[in-house]
């Protein structure tokens, strides 16, 4: 593919490290000194996927769900139903290489209770536009119908690319987070595109870094910072024909700082 048309750009990356307030290599061996355990993992994934689903719009509370993930305790189906979903793909996921009919069944998976099954893991067919599921106004509109399909294969391509490429601490981070938003702005499918973003991000994390990766809070960081995650989603532009992807390093840099918390 030609470098100009790449959209997983390093063109950013010298202006993203001069703004990064986060030791990256520091917070890693931290989070490299927690156990590996099955344990760990149900807990660490419970928040993350219910802080992703919040984010979606569900409703129930991050304590509860914990509750019901670790304890047991039962709640009504229309609460745990799509959560759980989400959760059976982070399952997925750590179980499976980062490969695109591996990501398109993590989509039909976390999206079970979400889409009719001839939708779920397939590209869309028709127009999009995106919304706050805080205040109903409109976001952006995502990649047209005529050039979606030829857009996500073209991003996937790049996807498998870095997958192979060997890379550094900084680029491991920086790249993952172009991930997710460029996934978003693409929205290739009729519904889950968030909260397989935000799985896309912390599966390619695993990939290059290890198991320990999930652990890594990104998805309760962007719940509790919400407002600016869908405000440096919105910056960069309204249509997809027109994306200012230069103004994309303050959500760029969202994913290390969830490494703070």
């Amino acid at each position: 593919m030609d470098s100009e048309n790449k959209k997983l750009t390093d063109q950013y990356f010298d202006v993203y490290i001069s703004l990064l307030e986060v030791d990256l290599a520091h917070a890693m061996e931290q989070l490299e000194q927690r156990e590996w355990t099955a344990e760990n993992f149900r807990f660490y994934t419970a928040v993350s996927v219910i802080s992703s689903s919040r984010i979606e719009g569900e409703t129930m509370e991050i304590d509860s769900y914990l509750k019901h993930k670790l304890q047991n305790i039962s709640y009504l189906p229309n609460l745990t139903e799509k959560p759980n979903d989400l959760y059976a793909a982070y399952e997925f996921a750590r179980d499976h290489k980062l490969t695109l009919s591996n990501f398109l069944e993590a989509h039909r998976i976390a999206t079970q209770h979400l889409l009719p099954e001839r939708l779920r893991g397939v590209v869309r067919t028709n127009h999009m536009i995106i919304l706050d599921h805080q205040t109903q106004q409109v976001q952006y509109e995502a990649a047209l119908a005529s050039v979606v399909k030829k857009e996500f294969e073209d991003f996937w391509l790049e996807v498998d690319t870095l997958i192979t490429k060997e890379l550094d601490l900084h680029h491991i981070f920086y790249y993952a987070a172009w991930m997710h938003l460029v996934f978003v702005k693409i929205h290739p499918f009729n519904d889950g595109n968030g909260r397989t973003a935000r799985l896309l991000e912390k599966w390619f994390l695993a990939t290059k870094l290890g198991e320990k990766a999930w652990y890594i809070p990104s998805e309760n960081y962007y719940y509790h910072q919400l407002a600016s995650y869908y405000q440096h989603l919105a910056s960069v532009g309204l249509f997809y024909e027109t994306l200012q992807y230069e103004k994309a390093i303050p959500f760029l840099l969202m994913l290390p700082n969830s490494l703070n918390r």
